[in-house]
């Protein structure tokens, strides 16, 4: 049974931020061993349903066996009879090749779908190990904007003893303070909804759960070596050869037959004149059977598996579409969080530059350590928002990663 080749990691081509040890285990860990041993089953019972499929041209061999007793004369009578029959299809127009082929075929989608849904969970588990990380990203800089607002708090105070301010502006400060932690609240307990979310789909540890590092897939690569195409193509080739099964079960059949017969009877009476025989009687026979359907629905039932056939044909493109749209969408989405990458460094610059002038302006004695504490902390919310735009970009590469399977390993 081919299971794609263990899910060398979903994200094959990319590279992990891994020791030596993991890189040569695959992302299956990330998921239960509940949900491991689930997929194992679901293969199996694809394999045997396959080995059912393919074999189904071959026809039982029926034993038979009877035995009766009857007194309707003197004396009391029996019969035994035993027999052994066959009914094998020699030659079926194809019908048997194709049968084979088809069984094959539908294993291989029936695999493909099996592992569609296991990388969907892998990429769950691996989504909310990301997400994890950057609420923890969130929390800190959650902390640093309370900090800004508890000193704007404490400024706004000394302004408002000083006569410098109404009490309105103090009534802001506190409102902005309040809003800053109850956003904390918020975070935290969004950070562990996805804890829970993740402890249900995987044993691992999330605080020492490895996350994997993505690169970026070309178009070409992504298209070339996608398993939702690689399960369209198989679901073609499924309907092809179900299309030329069921034109064979139209077509001249021809059947191999033979048997043996063994039967024993005991004081058989033909009417009530007290005499009856016994014996044994066995014998075999068998010979060849020729068939050739003529059914008022055959044109239909073909008419249908060719539709079915060319709808396959045409999904596959139409799926093609789909895939193309959202790699592109996925990069456009990853250039605007580089953007937003940029902008930040871009104020961590501006703010370390008045860092720099604010200190030796404290130095002087013409700022407080309020203004240097406040752009410290810009600086740093900055530098955290980088860190959060680069899981975003990506938890977006990981949209394409979940259909991206290297061929190659």
């Amino acid at each position: 049974m081919k299971a794609l080749t263990p899910l060398i990691v979903l994200l094959a081509l990319c590279s992990l931020t891994y020791g030596e040890n993991e890189k040569n285990q695959t992302l299956d860990r990330y998921i239960s061993k509940n949900k491991k041993e689930q997929f194992a089953y679901d293969y199996e019972k694809i394999e045997a349903q396959s080995s059912k499929l393919r074999d189904s041209w071959i026809s039982p061999i029926n034993l038979n066996y009877s035995y009766s007793q009857s007194n309707p004369y003197e004396k009391e009578q029996t019969s035994e009879k035993t027999s052994i029959k066959m009914d094998q299809a020699i030659f079926a127009s194809g019908g048997i090749y194709y049968g084979i082929k088809f069984a094959q075929a539908s294993q291989k989608y029936s695999n493909y779908s099996v592992d569609v849904a296991k990388r969907r969970l892998v990429k769950d588990a691996i989504s909310l190990l990301m997400q994890i990380k950057q609420m923890d990203l969130k929390v800190k800089r959650q902390n640093l904007q309370i900090k800004n607002s508890e000193i704007s708090l404490a400024q706004k105070k000394e302004q408002y003893l000083n006569g410098q301010l109404s009490s309105g502006f103090l009534d802001n400060a506190v409102i902005e303070r309040n809003f800053v932690i109850q956003a904390l609240y918020d975070i935290q307990t969004n950070k562990q909804r996805l804890i829970s979310k993740f402890n249900a789909i995987s044993d691992m540890d999330f605080t020492s759960a490895y996350i994997p590092y993505l690169d970026k897939l070309t178009k070409e690569d992504f298209l070339k070596y996608n398993i939702v195409l690689s399960m369209s193509q198989s679901d073609i080739e499924r309907n092809r050869y179900n299309k030329n099964v069921t034109i064979s079960k139209y077509l001249p059949r021809v059947n191999f037959v033979a048997g043996y017969n063994f039967d024993k009877t005991e004081n058989q009476q033909f009417g009530n004149t007290g005499a009856g025989f016994s014996g044994n009687t066995d014998y075999y026979n068998y010979g060849l059977r020729a068939t050739m359907p003529l059914d008022i629905n055959t044109f239909n039932d073909i008419e249908v598996s060719k539709v079915e056939y060319l709808k396959s044909k045409v999904m596959i493109e139409d799926k093609k579409r789909e895939l193309i749209a959202i790699f592109e969408q996925v990069m456009q989405n990853i250039q605007n969080f580089q953007k937003k990458k940029t902008l930040s460094r871009e104020n961590a610059d501006i703010y370390k530059k008045l860092l720099l002038e604010t200190k030796d302006m404290y130095s002087a004695g013409y700022k407080t350590h309020y203004d240097v504490s406040l752009l410290e902390n810009s600086v740093n919310i900055q530098s955290i928002d980088v860190k959060i735009f680069e899981i975003d970009k990506q938890l977006e590469l990981l949209t394409l990663y979940e259909m991206y399977k290297n061929e190659k390993n």
